[in-house]
Order: C-alpha cells, then structure tokens, then sequence
C-alpha cells in the first residue's frame, strides 16, 4: 500500500526565539503564537515580532486568537509576521475571514458535534484544528478527546490536537489520518518552554506513522 502524504507538524505556544529555532531544527513545519492574554503561553507583540522576523524561511507562522478585538488583531498583524491566523473562541465565518488572511477555526470537539456542519459554518476556512472541549478553557487543556467521534471522510483538511505527545501521536496519525498535528504542551518541559528531546521525539514519531 502507497504511504499517504506526510503529516505536517505544528509546534505551538512558543513563547521565545530560541524554542522556536528549536522547533524549526527539528522539523516542524509551523509554530504557533498565542495572542490570549489569559494563557500561560501568552507572548507579547515585541516578543512575536523577533521571534517571527528571525525565523528561517519556509515556515509557517500562526497566530492564535480567542474572541479578540478587531482592532487587537490589526494591531498583531501591522507588527507581526503571521502567515495564518487561528481562531478558538466564538468567533464567526464573517469576523474570522475579516482579516484577508488564511486561517484556521479551532473546534471543541464533543460526541454532539457535526464536523460537517461546522465545516458548512466556516467555508473560507482551511481547515479545523479539533481539540478537547473542557468547560471554560478555549485551549491547550492537554487533555485527549474520543478519536472515534471523527467522521472517516471530510470535506476539508484536518488538524488534530488535543493532549497529543511523543507516546500517542503517532497512534492518532494512524487511527485519524490528520492533515496536520498540532502539539504545545505534550512537548513542554513546563508552561511555555519547549523540551528539545520531547520536540524531536515527538517530530520523529509523527515521521515514521
């Protein structure tokens, strides 16, 4: 049987330049900022812009927002270089396509949830990044969630997060077939600083599923 096209790897929460070389060194085709205030991997717009403008090329870089003002968001892009914009509040198609920038809706994935009309909720979206629903956190709860709920076939890309780590990413690739993969505390030494072994296992597992 042909081995399906690669997984891509998404490094998210990074809060400095040296956790995003890192991340890059590794392998990893984007790295994630978060832009929520209430997060412990929040990052400022100074630090963003210099880990951003330092980056070598061909990387993605996502910025990751929950129910933020418009003018915040502006405010982010004048200063920032964010290739794709990533939503996990309650935001709506017209607010997430506001921005004339690729992005990403985060959904909170519960036996109740249609895939498909989510994907009919968003359709300028590129893809849904699927995610554990715990009650009052928008994200990076490190918690997994039922794979099972996940329809075989969608009609747009998906990114599977949600307590992914070096010891079950590459049984989730293998069970889900995601587009991408997207891991921030599962490869954390603690809150907001990356661990350079669990990174590199974590990209190596997501290589060889």
């Amino acid at each position: 049987m042909e081995k399906m096209n690669r997984t891509r790897v998404k490094i998210c929460g990074i809060t400095n330049l040296e956790d995003a070389n890192m991340a890059v060194s590794a392998g990893a085709d984007a790295i994630g900022l978060v832009f929520y205030k209430h997060s412990p991997r929040y990052v400022s717009i100074d630090i963003a812009s210099q880990i951003t403008r330092s980056l070598a090329p061909f990387i993605n870089c996502v910025g990751l927002f929950v129910d933020a003002d418009e003018g915040y968001i502006h405010e982010v892009l004048e200063q920032v270089v964010i290739d794709t914009l990533q939503f996990h509040g309650q935001e709506s198609e017209q607010a997430c396509a506001l921005y004339k920038r690729p992005y990403i809706k985060a959904i909170r994935m519960q036996k109740t949830i249609s895939l498909e009309e989510e994907i009919n909720k968003y359709p300028s979206a590129k893809a849904l990044l699927l995610d554990t629903y715990v009650k009052g956190i928008p994200g990076g709860t490190g918690e997994m969630f039922d794979w099972e709920i996940i329809p075989k076939q969608l009609s747009k890309p998906l990114i599977l997060a949600g307590g992914l780590d070096e010891n079950n990413v590459k049984k989730a690739i293998c069970q889900v077939r995601p587009y991408a993969v997207d891991v921030s505390g599962g490869v954390e030494k603690e809150k907001g600083i990356k661990d350079a072994n669990k990174i590199k296992k974590f990209i190596s597992e997501t290589m060889n599923a």
